[in-house]
Formats: C-alpha cells, structure tokens, sequence
C-alpha cells in the first residue's frame, strides 16, 4: 500500500507541474488579477492549501473569530457550535459534545487541530470529549459537506478545524502581544479564565498560554426524564426542575510553543498539556419521592457515579517556507504527536480505560499562482494505537495507519468563470486483536463557478468521497454504555461512498449579504446502527450494518443593514437549515429537524449588542427504537461595552435560553434523560494587548 500511494503522490506532483506550466501558457505571462481586500480578509485555509476567500467557496464554510469565542459561553466544541447553520451538538451532557453536521457525526465528521487530527478517542463514542478546547481557539473554521479531498474519508460530512496560534507564524506588534479572558455565570455556577502571551526574541517568537474552566451541575427547566420517555415506561412525573445530577466539568489547559520567524517563512514547535474531569448524567435517577417507578428497573439509589478523566500530552511541529521550486512557490508542513487517555470512574474505582496514542503528519507544496490557476499537492500520514481495558472494553486493540496522497486545483479566470477539481486516493489498515482489515480510497471532486457581478457568485460541485470502517465498525463486540447498547462489528464491511452535488450562491451589496446551500448525498454502502430485536447483557443488541441511503437539505443566512450613521448600525439576521436522511432500512436515526432564527443586531463605538430567538422543530421521523422529539423556541441576548472605545477591551454579559424553554436535542443520545441547561446568564471581561 506505501507503494501505491509513494507512486500516487509522485504522480499528482508531476500532473500539478504540468497543469501549473499549460496555465501560465494560457495565460501569456499575464499577471493574476490582484485579489479583493474583502476577500483577502476572510480566507479560508482549511479548504484548501492555498486559501480561498469565503465568499468565492463552492462548499457551505462558516468561521468563529476570537472576538465571538470570547462572548461565547465556555463550553465543549460541538455546543460552542451548535448555532450554526447546519451544525448541532451531540450534547452528551455538560462535558462531552462533538460538532453534528448536516445530520452525519462521529468518524464522519473530522476535527483537527491546525489541519492535523485530534489523535484522540472522542468520535468513538458520544460520551469522549474532544482533546481540543474551544476555549484555545483563535478561530474555527467549519466545512459542511464533503473534504475528504484534503483530510481523508473520516472528513467525508464535514471538518471542524481548530486554529490556535501557539506557534506563532509571525512577529507580534512592538514584540509583545496576548489576550485575558474572565468570566462567571449562574445557572451552573461556572466560571472560566484564560490567557495567552507571544513574545519576541530576537527572530524567536515565545508563546504561552493557559485556560481553565469550571462548573457545577447545572439547571434545568423540567424533570430530566421526558414525558414520551414516562409515558412509554407507564411512568408520571410529579414535580419539575432542579439540577442535572453529574453534569458537572473541570477542564484546564498548558501550552508554550517557540518559532523561528523569518523573510520567507517560520517553523516553531509546541506542547500543550490537557487535564479534565466531568460527569456522565443519566446513569442513576433522582430520588424516588418524584414519580412512580418499577423497583425492578428504576431502583439505582445504590450506583456510584459516572465520572470521566481526560488526560492528553500533544507536541505539535509546524512550518511554511517560500521557495523556488518549479512550479511550486511554498511548501507547508504540520505534524502532532499525542499520548491521549480516557478514564471512566464509577464512584472512586477505575471502570474502563481507553488510550490512543500516535503521529500524524502532512505537508503540501503549494503552485505558483499563473493566470488565475491555484493548486497543490500533498501527502498526509497517520499512525496510531489504540487500546481498551476494562467491564466496556466493547472494541478491541487496535493499530490504525495511514497513507495519502492528494491533489487541489482552482482556476479562475477574468471574465468572471472558474472550475476546480481534485483527486485524492488513500489507503488504511486496520490491525486488531480480532483481525485485520485494509481499504484504497479513491475520492474526487469537480466543480464550476461564475460571477456574474462583483458581489455574486454562483457554484455547482460534485464529488465522490469514499471512507473506510473504523475499528468499532469492524470488530466493536460487547456492551456500550453510552449508546446503551450491545454492539457488534462486522469484519467484512466494505468502504462507504458517497456522490453528492452541492450548488452555492452567494451576494453581497452594501447593506444586503445572503448564502445558500442546497445539497443532495447518495451513500453506496452507509454504515449504521441498527437493533436486531435481540438482548445481550440486559440490552439491546445493535449490528453494524451496510445499507443504501440519500440525505438533502440546505443552509441560509441572510443579513440586511437596516440603518446606519457613522459607526452606528441596525442589522437584521436570519438563518435555516433542514436535513432529511433515509436509508433502506428506514429513517437513519438522530437526524436533527429543522431550525430558524432571527438575530436583530446593534454595533457601536461604545455599545453593541444582539437578541436572538432561535426555533427548532419537533422531530418525528425517527428509527426503530427511537423516540420523536418536540419542537422548542429559546430567546438568547448578549450585551458589550467597551469603555475606553477600543475593542480591546469588553465587558460583556451575555444570557442564553433566557425563557427557560425545555430543550431537548433530537441528536443527542441522552436527550430523553439529560435535558440541555435552562436559563443561563454570564458576566465577564476580554482583554487583548
């Protein structure tokens, strides 16, 4: 398989210095048309290596800047996301969310670390939280759809990539800058710092940095257990609300990072310690004076707690240099190596531990821009060992590697037209305790694009990703609590492949901007979760399984100035997305329904602030043994003051589901029993020097 994919990678440099040089050809030595300064603002370097701005994407992108991460509440990566559209949280409780995007999560949905994967064990299960903290971010980038181009089949719904700066990339203004962040809210208890500092010496760039974050159990409106949850069991709620019990989190966070900056480029090192503790809800109820309950099924006033620990060490290696090099002009490289842990505690006592460690790395040679033609190719690498020990140890060992080669190419030409395209093939193999398995992906994409004026932009893509099983796919046998089922694995599933088509528009004036996304997906061979009718261990037993499935939608957002007067504005802001998936076998379950909101908007020199209320549908097109979900509203406000006019430095106070609306989120495996939090309000400061 090394030899394949030695051979691809040769192949694709050889095919990008050829297209590279019949592009300047075509082009007659003519310079590239100088890009716009709006669009220099807001490239987009996760989807591709040469960066494209946001608004010239054939692919649904969204960003969250530092500046909306610091008014942000603190929380995991999938509920700092979940309002936008397209994405929601998988919401296993206060600790553990992953990003849900357009439907598709866990090892279809890759989130990265600076372009370089998590290395961890968090899309094994819904219950892993992600090693990487939202808190750390100088800025996420979110592709919806399809990347498997660049970042392998594990990318083939999405990638969240987490951006941070601890190696820095270039010197900071007068040798000295950084960032301090404090805050506190009720409802939880919860409080959180964080800092960061780079500082010059000489052509070396230090950088350090720090966060820390705690809460409580926090509220919730009504009694954990859902009514169709009660009803089905012939149970009565008497009573509402109170405190989730083991919802709470305690995370913090070490990093330092040193780089070389240089002329034509940096190279720098980093290491970063993460520490955290949190608690499963929904493995014991509350007391038994609520409602009435089977003794037999309900009697867990005896059960320890579930708590989880995450430790992980991560050393990071990044660079990027210009060059002369044919037809390449800059070389980037990135690379992580991380010692991850997970420890499910009940009460004091060790339960179950899953580790994975291993390296993965990538570099890319990026072409010289001719006539409007960007492109680049690159090799990617991943090894890894994981292992589970313990009562839920339900996947065996496992060594995972990985080996690809990849190839981006975007020409855009003046008249206002443009195409793109790109290849990618890779291979995988899986080593376990029960066996092994490998895979060759090919995976490509083409797509054509059109401005018919400065503001607009029309695309249409379509693509063939394909993804290889994971080790739980293919050898999972045994009970999985967070799931609360018995899964078993199937050695002989073959690569899941998906053809999709996505068309893209764009606009933008001076007072109106709007996207929209609508997608289409035809999955040959999808893998899925489905109950057998049978029972092992006192659960239901679920078989991976392969099936043929379609999932549509879209995504909108629209944003309209209604007033303005010097550095004071009224805009308006609307978003929606709806996906709808269907197999074979049925509905695929944990599709999330639709959602909408309206956002009016204030920005000042002193003042800014925002009121948002946001409508989520009920959901009833559900799976076998899954129950439908109903519809909530919340309203969400935030307020910042800026007390010398200088945006670096906020106070601010911000407050969500500020009705204290039932909210439960139809993706979540625990929404029946763990409601998300009701009303929650924060005060804090960001400072930035």
């Amino acid at each position: 398989m090394q030899r394949r994919v030695a051979f691809s990678a040769v192949s694709l440099i050889v095919l990008a210095a050829a297209v590279s040089a019949h592009a300047a050809d075509v082009a007659n030595g003519a310079p590239a048309p100088a890009a716009d300064e709006s669009e220099v603002s807001k490239v987009i370097v996760t989807a591709a290596p040469y960066g494209v701005s946001a608004d010239a994407l054939t692919a649904s992108v969204a960003v969250v800047d530092r500046t909306q991460l610091d008014l942000a509440p603190p929380k995991g990566l999938g509920d700092a996301l979940a309002g936008l559209p397209g994405v929601r949280s998988t919401a296993f409780g206060a600790g553990a969310s992953r990003p849900v995007v357009r439907g598709l999560a866990g090892p279809r949905v890759q989130v990265l670390t600076n372009g370089v994967g998590q290395i961890d064990a968090s899309a094994l299960s819904p219950d892993h939280q992600v090693a990487t903290d939202p808190g750390e971010a100088e800025r996420i980038e979110v592709l919806r759809g399809p990347a498997a181009l660049a970042y392998g089949g594990s990318a083939i719904g999405g990638v969240v990539n987490i951006i941070d700066d601890r190696i820095a990339s270039r010197q900071p203004t007068d040798g000295l800058s950084g960032r301090l962040l404090g805050s506190a809210g009720t409802g939880d208890n919860s409080y959180a710092l964080s800092g960061a500092v780079h500082a010059t010496v000489g052509p070396f760039v230090l950088s350090l940095d720090a966060m820390k974050r705690n809460s409580k159990d926090y509220k919730i409106p009504v009694y954990p257990e859902s009514k169709r949850l009660l009803a089905s069991e012939g149970e009565t709620a008497e009573g509402g609300g109170g405190k989730l019990e083991n919802s709470a989190v305690d995370l913090e966070t070490f990093g330092a990072g040193l780089s070389y900056v240089g002329d034509k480029g940096y190279v720098g090192m980093s290491i970063k310690r993460t520490d955290s503790r949190y608690g499963v809800p929904g493995h014991a109820h509350e007391g038994g004076d609520d409602h009435d309950h089977d003794d037999h099924d309900h009697d867990h006033a005896e059960e320890a707690p579930v708590t989880i620990g995450l430790r992980q060490t991560r050393i990071d290696l990044r660079g990027e240099y210009d060059l002369d090099l044919g037809p390449f002009s800059k070389v980037q490289f990135s690379g992580g190596h991380a010692d991850y842990t997970h420890t499910e505690f009940e009460g004091d006592a060790v339960g179950t531990k899953f580790t994975s460690d291993g390296y993965e790395g990538r570099l890319e040679l990026v072409q010289a821009e001719r006539g409007g033609w960007k492109g680049a190719v690159g090799v990617q690498a991943l090894r890894r060992n994981f292992d589970a020990v313990g009562d839920e140890a339900y996947v065996p060992k496992t060594k995972i590697t990985e080996f690809g080669a990849f190839t981006q190419q975007r020409l855009e030409l003046d008249n206002g037209y443009g195409v793109e395209g790109g290849l990618r093939i890779d291979t995988r193999e899986l080593d376990s305790l029960k066996g092994k398995a490998d895979f060759t992906n090919l995976s490509g994409s083409v797509g054509a694009f059109w401005r018919p004026t400065t503001g607009s932009f029309i695309g249409l893509a379509l693509s063939r990703t394909s993804r290889a099983p994971t080790e739980s796919e293919l050898f999972a046998e045994g009970p999985h609590a967070a799931t609360r089922g018995f899964e078993v694995g199937d050695a002989n599933l073959k690569e899941e492949v998906a053809t999709s088509v996505e068309a893209t528009f764009h606009y933008s004036n001076d007072r109106l901007s709007g996207d929209l996304h609508l997608f289409a997906a035809r999955y040959d061979g999808f893998i899925d979760l489905r109950p057998t009718g049978a029972e092992a261990d006192g659960m239901a037993v679920y078989n991976y399984t392969q099936t043929d499935a379609d999932f549509h939608g879209l995504e909108a957002e629209l944003t309209y100035r209604v007033w303005s007067e010097g550095q004071r504005s009224v805009s308006l802001q609307g978003g929606a997305d709806y996906v709808r998936g269907s197999s074979d076998l049925g509905p695929p379950a944990r599709i999330p329904p639709y959602a909408v909101s309206l956002k009016a908007l204030y920005e000042g020199p002193m003042w800014s602030g925002n009121v948002e209320v946001r409508r989520t549908g009920g959901q009833d097109r559900v799976a076998e043994l899954e129950l439908p979900s109903d519809g909530y509203t919340t309203l969400n406000a935030s307020l910042a003051w800026k007390p010398t006019g200088d945006a670096r430095l906020r106070l601010f106070l911000d407050g969500r589901n500020l009705t204290n609306a039932e909210v439960r989120e139809h993706v979540s495996f625990l929404k029946d029993i763990a409601p998300s939090p009701g009303r929650q309000v924060r005060a804090g400061i960001a400072l930035r020097f």
